[in-house]
């Protein structure tokens, strides 16, 4: 199995539980994973493997927002992943806001995704 990956993507949307989250842009940072069996490929031309610039694409659209839940991007972005490459084997996705509203927090807050589709 190969996988392509997205890693440490900031992008910027209007998300959040608060109302003033989601009047201003928040910055989420998301890690994409996904991959399919290589098996038989010769990897000579892009429509071989999966475009990662297309998933960056896929990524920044769907992050746009408005919105309140990271859990509804994640599973957004995978069904369309998943509709434009439909031989991937397993999506994983992590969203994590890098600047969540919580009193003297420091790290990430965010959620993670994981699929499996039969091959």
């Amino acid at each position: 199995m190969l996988t392509v990956e997205l890693h440490n993507v900031v992008v910027h949307g209007y998300h959040g539980v608060y109302e003033e989250e989601r009047k201003s842009k928040q910055a989420l940072e998301v890690n994409l994973d996904v991959s399919f069996d290589e098996s038989g490929l010769a990897f000579e031309r892009l429509g071989e493997t999966i475009d990662y610039s297309r998933l960056f694409d896929i990524v920044k659209e769907k992050s746009m927002g408005p919105g309140m839940l990271l859990e509804k991007i994640c599973v957004e972005i995978v069904q369309q992943v998943k509709l434009e490459y439909e031989r991937i084997l397993e999506i994983r996705i992590s969203i994590c806001k890098l600047n969540a509203p919580l009193t003297d927090f420091q790290g990430r807050a965010g959620v993670t995704l994981h699929r499996k589709f039969l091959g």
